[in-house]
């Protein structure tokens, strides 16, 4: 059976994006399939952070291809998992079996090494997550 995990932050720039990323990063590494995992913001962009770009790369994942999402580009399904950044009330409800909000501060305007210390904050999460899915 399929599973289905969204990262939602307002938009979809930064901490969402990065976290799908490193959902489908730690499925190919561990050889997991059946996962659909997608990001969206309640307020997109329409722009990938370029700082999120870098971080990635540094991980030799190429965010280039990503788009920033509004939630209603997304599939309506129930999600296995429906995961907040950090937004608090400007992130709507989304249907899901389990729901989380792991409260990261937002890293825009950051510098790119404490930009990266959040990325690796979300990368712990992720395989706690995905380890218990």
């Amino acid at each position: 059976m399929e599973k289905h995990v969204v990262f939602v932050c307002v938009e979809n720039s930064c901490r969402s994006q990065m976290a799908e990323a490193l959902a489908h990063r730690y499925c190919t590494q561990n050889n997991v399939s059946g996962f659909n995992i997608y990001s969206a913001g309640s307020a997109p962009s329409g722009v990938v952070n370029p700082k999120a770009i870098e971080s990635m790369a540094y991980l030799d994942y190429d965010l280039t291809s990503h788009d920033s999402k509004s939630l209603d580009d997304i599939p309506d399904v129930e999600y296995d998992a429906v995961i907040t950044m950090g937004c608090g009330d400007n992130c709507p409800w989304v249907r899901s079996k389990r729901r989380e909000d792991w409260g990261l501060p937002d890293p825009k305007h950051l510098p790119q090494d404490e930009f990266n210390q959040i990325r690796d904050q979300i990368a712990e999460r992720i395989e706690q997550l995905m380890s218990e899915l």
